[in-house]
């Protein structure tokens, strides 16, 4: 008998009749990394050229309110990257068959939200700082 964690990871149906199935959803799941991957490259990049832009203005104000929009852009990207990420986790978890991945998915989902509740609460006050400055619609 093995450990805790690997409680579960005997063939089940799924695996034994069903391969090309798990296969096909693993490179689902890949496909989905990948594009949360260039999701989260397209955002660092706008972010970069946004804030090149911003700190060019030469009125002080002007160059904060763009750096926080750009913020707020950035922060939209990465919300969205890791919803995508925390679907493909749950997609291997449901494909896998042992314990320690239910584990593994459950404290990955944890610390993702902690990431997107904190980071959503930041971006929710620098609209509120925007909108305060009349410069948000």
């Amino acid at each position: 008998m093995g450990s805790i964690w690997e409680f579960g990871a005997e063939e089940g149906v799924l695996h034994a009749h069903l391969g090309w199935l798990v296969a096909g959803l693993e490179w689902v799941a890949a496909l989905i990394d990948l594009f949360a991957i260039a999701l989260l490259l397209v955002g660092s990049a706008r972010f970069v050229a946004g804030v090149i832009r911003a700190e060019t203005r030469r009125d002080d104000a002007a160059r904060v309110r763009g750096t926080n929009l750009e913020r707020i852009e950035l922060g939209r990207y990465i919300l969205a990257g890791l919803e995508l990420f925390i679907v493909s986790d749950i997609i291997h978890t449901a494909l896998s068959l042992a314990f320690a991945d239910l584990v593994f998915l459950g404290l990955l989902v944890i610390i993702r939200s902690l990431i997107s509740f904190f980071l959503d609460r930041e971006l929710e006050q620098v609209k509120h700082e925007l909108q305060g400055e009349g410069r948000l619609d």
